[in-house]
């Protein structure tokens, strides 16, 4: 065969390849609405950055009729690329081949990429869009799995992992997104469970739908196992493109900073009035963060879940931060087991990959009730105080109006090794709210006095005029300063600034035990 025959013999084996399952099997996932593999990397990577490896990789099985059925690549492609002139490594499973079953060699392709992206400091990205475990290779293809599984919990806190749910995604498939850092799911498309509806209504004789069951709704906002909602495959992409712009590129890197025009000394008037002088009434703590960071721009993770608590990126004079902040609109901001849990993942997270985490407190304290108690608010709550007292990154906590309990010292307080601590004048920090604390306290003084209620609210200004305010802790240190709040933005550059050489390490030891 003469040279030229052989490079014509390449070029249809790499376009015989690209086609995957083929035409047939192509039109029926645009069908569906959505991309094939190869149509999502391009989207989502740099234009002609993706370099392919293993395309001509088969499955070695030959029972059930599988030693006729050989496709180039076996159904998922893997490579590197570029987004934003960046490295990645990333797989992009191919519904059009076995339905993305996971072979043998699948997982092996995986594997590898992983193991690239471990060794030279790269983000791994997985496109996931997969039936499950390949069935005619029974315990091989479980193995596959249990070795991707392997790879995740190494990579965890070494370079960022995200996974993109852009079809099924059932089964023992599920675990490896699972313990990645962020999972993106698109509404209508993307589906997560470990068992299905049909055996869903075997087992418990429950009849419900792929999109009730596991659909990317439910997951954003009931379970909490998804971090971000997409109306379609090309928004999804350029959300995961817009997370990787804030992160760096493993754990031994600084996240990226970008050339600031907003000016860092820029005060917003604004900020004076936001907080409501009746102090039972709500705000909304997301436009307290607007008005603070770089152009307004914040990148908020887990939207649809656990709302009373607000985590996200955003900028800070082009410095990438953690945000963690109470939500007042919602349940008064009040911290709960879904909250305690969401924000302990994302402070992990962020002290991993060397991203400061800049805290905004108004919190009147932990949801008290049975369910709470019952559901282990204790062992809960005790996940974000744990994750707070761990996290060596640079901490800026702004109380802004409550700061109320345990939840005071759980919300970066000076006392789990915050850095830079300010507080409004509207800050109000107490074991617990006038109200209740008179109650307690004067419960003999209100049950002589002849006017209960008027001695109460006299007992109540009382109480507010000695501790509803944040000059007791800054007497004693707990505070570095009280602020206007139009001094917020400035005030917490130049505190970044300051810090931006902390070095401070844990104990040695092998792991944390975190109260899982």
């Amino acid at each position: 065969m003469s040279i030229d025959a052989k490079i014509a013999q390449l070029r249809a084996l790499r376009e015989q390849a690209r086609l995957g399952g083929g035409p047939k099997r192509i039109a029926a996932q645009h069908a569906r609405g959505k991309l094939t593999a190869r149509e999502r990397l391009d989207l989502l990577l740099d234009e002609g950055s993706f370099v392919e490896f293993d395309m001509f990789v088969t499955h070695r099985t030959t029972d059930f009729g599988l030693a006729e059925q050989k496709y180039l690549g076996d159904g998922v492609v893997t490579g590197w690329g570029k987004i934003d002139g960046r490295p990645v490594f990333i797989f992009s499973q191919d519904f059009t081949v076995f339905g993305g079953s996971l072979s043998e060699t699948y997982a092996e392709k995986i594997c590898k990429i992983m193991d690239l992206a471990m060794q030279n400091g790269v983000p791994i990205i997985g496109l996931n869009d997969s039936g499950g475990a390949r069935i005619q290779e029974g315990v091989a293809s479980l193995a596959g799995y249990a070795e991707i599984f392997t790879r995740n919990v190494l990579a965890s806190g070494v370079v960022p992992q995200i996974s993109a749910i852009l079809g099924p995604c059932a089964g023992g498939a599920v675990y490896s997104p699972a313990m990645t850092d962020f999972i993106f799911m698109v509404r209508d498309t993307s589906y997560m469970f470990v068992t299905g509806p049909d055996v869903v209504k075997t087992v418990t004789h429950e009849e419900v739908t792929f999109d009730e069951l596991g659909g990317a709704v439910v997951h954003n906002t009931v379970s909490g196992v998804a971090h971000f909602l997409a109306e379609s495959e090309a928004e999804c992409l350029d959300q995961v493109r817009r997370l990787l712009s804030f992160l760096p590129l493993n754990n031994a890197e600084d996240p990226p900073r970008r050339p600031c025009d907003d000016p860092p000394d820029r005060m917003d008037p604004e900020l004076d009035t936001i907080v409501p002088e009746v102090p039972t009434k709500s705000y909304d703590m997301h436009e307290v963060i607007r008005r603070v960071v770089d152009h307004g721009d914040f990148f908020e993770v887990m939207a649809g879940w656990a709302q009373n608590l607000i985590i996200g990126f955003a900028r800070l004079g082009g410095r990438p931060v953690g945000i963690v902040a109470q939500q007042p609109a919602v349940l008064a901001g009040v911290l709960d087991i879904n909250s305690s849990i969401k924000g302990a993942r994302f402070v992990r997270f962020c002290d991993a990959f060397n991203i400061p985490i800049v805290t905004f407190v108004d919190v009147p304290g932990f949801l008290p009730g049975i369910a709470q108690e019952h559901g282990g608010i204790i062992r809960n709550g005790a996940k974000l105080l744990y994750a707070y007292c761990e996290a060596t990154v640079p901490k800026l906590t702004v109380i802004t109006r409550k700061a109320y309990g345990g939840a005071y010292d759980v919300m970066g307080s000076k006392h789990v090794r915050s850095d830079f601590n300010v507080a409004w004048p509207t800050a109000e920090i107490a074991v617990m709210g006038p109200e209740g604390a008179v109650n307690i306290i004067f419960r003999a003084n209100l049950e002589r006095a002849e006017d209960p209620e008027a001695e109460r609210q006299a007992l109540i200004a009382e109480y507010i005029e000695k501790f509803a305010n944040p000059y007791v802790a800054a007497s004693r240190g707990f505070l570095d300063d009280v602020i206007e709040p139009r001094q917020t933005r400035p005030r917490l550059i130049a505190a970044l600034e300051m810090l931006e050489n902390k070095r401070v390490s844990n104990p040695p030891k092998k792991h944390g035990n975190i109260p899982l």
